[in-house]
């Protein structure tokens, strides 16, 4: 299991244009979120400390995630993923109309969360909730068709509005038709 520490800090690789945080060791983890949806003070950080802030956060994250069928090793990525959207990423603005309304959820930062798209459902976890929206992460590998162009990856963020949102409670749900 990945237990973050006192020597672990984010930095920014200019050449690549990727944000990165070096784990000692020699091991640095790639974020998967692209430059271009980063807050523009992403883009100087040389070398800024893995807080205690963002400790917390990633433990938050995790244990959010104990019911979903990941590895521990893709449950680390996606918490890493999470906190740094949480601190680094621009604001996004709801793109509910991808999604089938729902019961609906006030969600708890690092949640587990269904959405339905047309084309069927997939777990997210929410990375921060302002009330009325929430952004979520794709917490699925198989991605998940928005419409005919678009398409989530594992780790991807969106923002919904919360009524488009079901409790996840360690199983997918089933839509069934009926017959006779």
């Amino acid at each position: 299991m990945l237990t973050p520490n006192n020597y672990w800090y984010w930095q920014f690789d200019v050449e690549r244009k990727v944000l990165m945080l070096d784990l000692g060791n020699e091991l640095l983890f790639c974020v998967s979120i692209p430059s271009k949806q980063l807050i523009a003070e992403t883009m100087s950080i040389s070398k800024q400390v893995f807080t205690v802030a963002d400790v917390a956060a990633y433990q938050t994250f995790k244990e959010g995630m104990v019911g979903l069928p990941l590895s521990e090793a893709r449950k680390s990525e996606l918490a890493l993923n999470a906190v740094a959207a949480y601190r680094f990423q621009k604001p996004l603005m709801a793109k509910s109309w991808f999604f089938t309304p729902q019961i609906g959820l006030n969600p708890h930062w690092g949640e587990v969360v269904i959405l339905k798209t047309a084309y069927g459902c997939a777990r997210f976890v929410v990375v921060e909730n302002d009330g009325n929206s929430s952004l979520c992460m794709l917490a699925d590998v198989t991605p998940i068709k928005l419409d005919n162009n678009k398409t989530l990856s594992f780790s991807d963020t969106i923002r919904v509005m919360n009524n488009r949102m079901s409790s996840y409670s360690g199983s997918m749900p089933m839509d069934f038709a009926l017959v006779g």
